[in-house]
């Protein structure tokens, strides 16, 4: 349980779904209910995918690019305390791609479960390299299972949470979601350090031994 809780908290923090509503609110404006309905359910499936796929491939990337574990985590945390920093600072759409040009498109097409909402938006580069590590440290078949079944239950929250976009948009207003976009950016600079700390001390280790 204590391993469902800390990937699904850890997740939840880099994804951040809530800081998306006012993106989905935006680009969903002029869609009906079933349509909103509809675009949130894709994209937490999209998620869901993108999510497991890193799980289980990501190793085998890192084994034909050469890259050791040590170097994707602290690669991976300086990605996951840069997103921290745009949360508390207020420039997170920013940092994740989503230009006025980008959006503008966004609206014009039918469908954009995939992109930009999924990616980059959601899964993106500091969820799926923390996958990748907690994947070389927790592969046992239980744990693979949690795991899922953590994965899972993000791609749940993260339909919650769009399907009732607009209700939250009204209820939290603009300040509320500001206020609590910079609480989880806090957390989410707290793990970016923990995985360089822990990739440092790695390091230490491997070569004082």
């Amino acid at each position: 349980m204590d391993l469902f809780i800390y990937l699904f908290a850890a997740l939840f923090s880099v994804l951040n779904p809530i800081g998306t509503v006012p993106i989905f609110v935006g680009l969903t404006q002029s869609d009906s209910k079933k349509e909103r309905s509809r675009i949130s359910l894709w994209t937490a499936i999209d998620v869901f995918l993108i999510l497991i796929v890193s799980l289980f491939v990501g190793q085998y990337v890192l084994t034909f690019f050469g890259i050791s574990i040590e170097a994707l985590r602290i690669a991976g945390g300086i990605i996951i305390v840069s997103s921290g920093f745009s949360l508390l600072s207020g420039k997170f759409t920013k940092k994740r791609g989503i230009n006025k040009k980008a959006e503008t498109d966004a609206q014009l097409r039918n469908d954009i479960a995939l992109t930009p909402l999924a990616i980059p938006m959601l899964a993106g580069p500091g969820s799926i390299s923390l996958l990748i590590a907690f994947y070389q440290e927790h592969h046992t078949t239980n744990e693979i299972i949690i795991s899922c079944c953590a994965i899972f239950a993000i791609a749940i929250a993260i339909f919650i949470i769009l399907r009732s976009a607009h209700y939250l948009s009204k209820i939290l207003g603009a300040s509320g979601i500001v206020a609590i976009s910079r609480i989880v950016g806090f957390i989410v600079i707290a793990i970016g350090i923990q995985y360089i700390v822990s990739a440092l001390i790695s390091i230490i280790k491997g070569n004082l031994l």
